[in-house]
């Protein structure tokens, strides 16, 4: 932890150095182009039409992280008018005062387990990096607070998932991943379609996480580099747990090796040798589903998915048999709140995490959704080490 301007800095390869100047503090720095997937949706002027609140209270929050992708102030908490951000924190001094300014908050922290201390605190948003979120999402618990946690739910283990799942369970808390795909315009689309009967049973769904430069960005530690494609699946899984609450019970998946020097696995601290998995899983309702991971497809990218029921299907639009659709359209967001990146999800998710604690009811990505997405990578990622082999997945229930 000493050098941390190293830890900090992208490895871009010749050709796109300039490109990771856009993660710098500088001013002109903040115009170069995004992360894929964090670039702004573009602003909607009737986003808050027909917003009421349930309640003139405001949840005192705690926010912990701001790294390479800035997700601590990227969700919007400090805009809520619900939500008073009362602290923040990271271990490097000059990233937690670059949090606690964008959040407009003064008290300051040098760690997650200094914060949670704090009494005043309800809720935390851990925007760590991904080996730490069960540790860190457990801790929060321990310490008698609300936590909604950046994707994954675990990092490639089992067992931490099973401590994960018992710790929420004795906590009473709320706890919520925020995975973006559940907020986008098309998955919340065939969410209340699939809700309303429009689909029936799910015979099929795709769901496809793109993204060609996740080994060029060193997150803390090194985290990112290698990392097993199927280790960050729920921006894909999503497309079936999202849509129906439903769970995948077993999954064949096959590992494709990356000509990237840093995925060979010598060169990597996971040992993983694949670029590119792709999973073939059996759905809780008895259907398939296709879900795929990749490093190593350059163009188009992002989140991506589809459904084919008994009674309609949905490829970029509904098609089917029901005549009366329910209402597709997105939540109202509070005035002030950004939608933000990953397609307009990030203020969507924040918003639902305020509010299911404002309402005393479960979040809609709880612990079993988070675990059912997240679980079902890690073992997809054991399959493909061993050749396809098909294995079993644990449930999650809540």
């Amino acid at each position: 932890m000493n050098d941390s301007t190293s830890r900090r800095s992208f490895l871009w390869s010749a050709g796109v150095g300039a490109a990771a100047l856009g993660m710098t503090a500088s001013a002109a720095a903040q115009k170069k182009k995004p992360i894929q997937g964090f670039e702004e949706a573009k602003a909607d002027p009737n986003a808050s039409k027909g917003w009421e609140p349930i309640s003139d209270r405001k949840i005192r929050v705690g926010i912990v992280g701001y790294g390479v992708c800035r997700f601590g102030a990227a969700f919007s908490f400090q805009d809520h008018p619900n939500v008073e951000v009362v602290a923040v924190s990271d271990l490097f001094p000059d990233r937690c005062a670059n949090l606690a300014k964008a959040c407009r908050c003064e008290k300051t922290y040098p760690s997650l387990e200094a914060l949670v201390k704090d009494d005043t605190i309800e809720a935390v948003f851990c925007a760590t990096d991904a080996p730490s979120h069960a540790r860190h999402c457990i801790e929060v618990l321990r310490h008698g607070k609300h936590v909604a946690s950046a994707v994954p739910a675990v990092h490639g283990s089992l067992d931490d998932a099973q401590k994960l799942f018992e710790a929420v369970t004795a906590s009473g808390r709320k706890y919520m991943m925020f995975e973006t795909s559940y907020f986008h315009q098309d998955l919340h689309a065939m969410r209340q379609i699939y809700n309303a009967g429009g689909f029936g049973k799910l015979l099929y769904s795709e769901g496809e996480y793109y993204h060609d430069s996740v080994e060029q960005i060193d997150s803390y530690q090194g985290w990112r580099i290698g990392l097993p494609p199927q280790w960050y699946p729920t921006h894909s899984n999503a497309y079936y747990v999202g849509v129906t609450s439903g769970s995948f019970t077993e999954v064949s998946c096959m590992g494709i090796p990356s000509a990237k020097k840093l995925l060979q696995p010598e060169n990597n601290r996971y040992k993983n040798p694949f670029g590119t998995e792709i999973a073939l899983l059996r759905t809780s309702e008895g259907g398939m589903a296709r879900m795929a991971v990749s490093w190593d497809t350059p163009g188009d990218h992002g989140e991506k998915g589809r459904v084919r029921g008994q009674k309609g299907s949905f490829y970029g639009k509904y098609q089917g048999r029901e005549k009366k659709l329910p209402n597709t359209d997105r939540p109202p967001l509070p005035p002030g709140v950004q939608a933000g990146g990953h397609g307009g999800s990030h203020g969507q998710l924040m918003n639902e995490f305020v509010t299911s604690i404002l309402a005393d009811r479960p979040p809609l990505v709880d612990i079993a959704a988070a675990l059912n997405m997240t679980v079902a990578g890690v073992v997809a990622h054991q399959s493909a080490l061993k050749d396809g082999e098909l294995m079993k997945i644990p449930q999650f229930s809540s």
